[in-house]
């Protein structure tokens, strides 16, 4: 088992966690989440751990339990397992609006897909012609969570010019690095290295069926990770049912995640300035602030669509997201409010 600097730990991680150290617990990163139990990794080695039900109690919402990547401050029992009593303040966290979150009315959660992430990668696979439109949603939740993101394009080895492929969607992306993979041939296996090294963590999400799992079979060197075969068509179907920390041999960590058919923002104002640099840009250039890029004189956007510079459907997919997020914020606005009608006479707000 490696010591835990190899798993990220570091002297910021030590400083956070001197109070949970005085009442003799222990550091643990979080490595698979089941139901009602985690697998842990600790400095003894991999221990099962549930959560106390003093941390359960305290938990505002399912986002504050821990996920996947989490450090988290344990006391080990007498029979080999472990009690999750604490969760470390997150230095980044990937979120999206929860899947089985309904589309109307004001409830709207968050679920956090993985914490303490350096980089996400953001896989699309090559035969599938990926969607610049749900590439672009990776990319705006990515931003948001705090890590850096990276597109792969994977089963490189079914493309005939997979350079040439990955080059035409560097305009998605714009400053984000792209990279044509292949599990099979080792195309762009280490460039993927490149982004990873000794304590850093990265994470694979796309949808089913892109190579994910496949992809840290390759990185790692042998199956870890079950993998489902290729259809006729070149396209893969969905294995991977949990989210999973490996460790790779050069000392990087992935998190392989199971593919997600919706990916609903979650707040991410700053996340989808981000994802589109150049529309926030041409914005900041408008000669009034609060210009709506209607008619109003001097709008940098406009001149954009106009001269070409900007493309009609990268501006309606920015305008898209936008009325998402603003929709969210309209529904956790209205739940705060029905929240605070909710609460007894004189109990102010936590």
């Amino acid at each position: 088992m490696p010591d835990l600097s190899t798993l990220g730990w570091d002297a910021t991680w030590e400083e956070a966690f001197e109070p949970f150290g005085a009442d003799g617990l222990d550091p643990a990163r979080v490595a698979i989440q089941h139901r009602g139990a985690y697998d842990v990794l600790a400095a003894g080695g991999e221990i099962r751990a549930g959560v106390s039900g003093r941390l359960r109690h305290a938990a505002q919402s399912p986002a504050d339990l821990p996920v996947v990547g989490d450090w988290v401050a344990i006391a080990p029992r007498s029979r080999g397992d472990a009690t999750i009593q604490a969760v470390l303040p997150r230095r980044t966290k990937f979120s999206r609006r929860a899947a089985h979150d309904p589309g109307a009315g004001v409830a709207a959660k968050e679920q956090v897909v993985a914490a303490n992430l350096d980089v996400v990668f953001v896989v699309a696979a090559l035969s599938d012609e990926p969607d610049p439109r749900l590439l672009e949603r990776y990319l705006t939740l990515a931003w948001e969570s705090g890590a850096r993101p990276v597109i792969l394009l994977t089963k490189a080895d079914l493309e005939p010019d997979p350079e040439s492929a990955a080059a035409e969607l560097s305009a998605v992306g714009r400053e984000v690095p792209v990279h044509a993979v292949s599990a099979r041939s080792g195309l762009g296996l280490a460039a993927v290295r490149g982004h990873l090294g000794v304590g850093v963590t990265g994470a694979l999400l796309g949808p089913s069926g892109v190579g994910k799992s496949t992809l840290v079979n390759a990185l790692v060197g042998e199956e870890l990770l079950a993998t489902g075969d290729l259809r006729a068509d070149g396209t893969g179907r969905h294995t991977t049912t949990r989210r999973q920390l490996v460790l790779l041999a050069d000392g990087g960590l992935l998190v392989d995640n199971p593919g997600m058919r919706d990916v609903h923002l979650w707040v991410a104002d700053e996340g989808l300035e981000d994802a589109f640099p150049d529309i926030a840009k041409l914005e900041s250039e408008c000669r009034f602030r609060d210009c709506r890029h209607q008619s109003e004189p001097g709008c940098a956007i406009q001149a954009a669509l106009a001269d070409g510079r900007l493309s009609a459907e990268r501006w309606r997919r920015y305008g898209d997201l936008q009325q998402e997020l603003a929709d969210l914020e309209e529904r956790l606005a209205l739940r705060a409010r029905a929240g605070s009608r909710r609460r007894p006479p004189g109990e102010g707000a936590r």
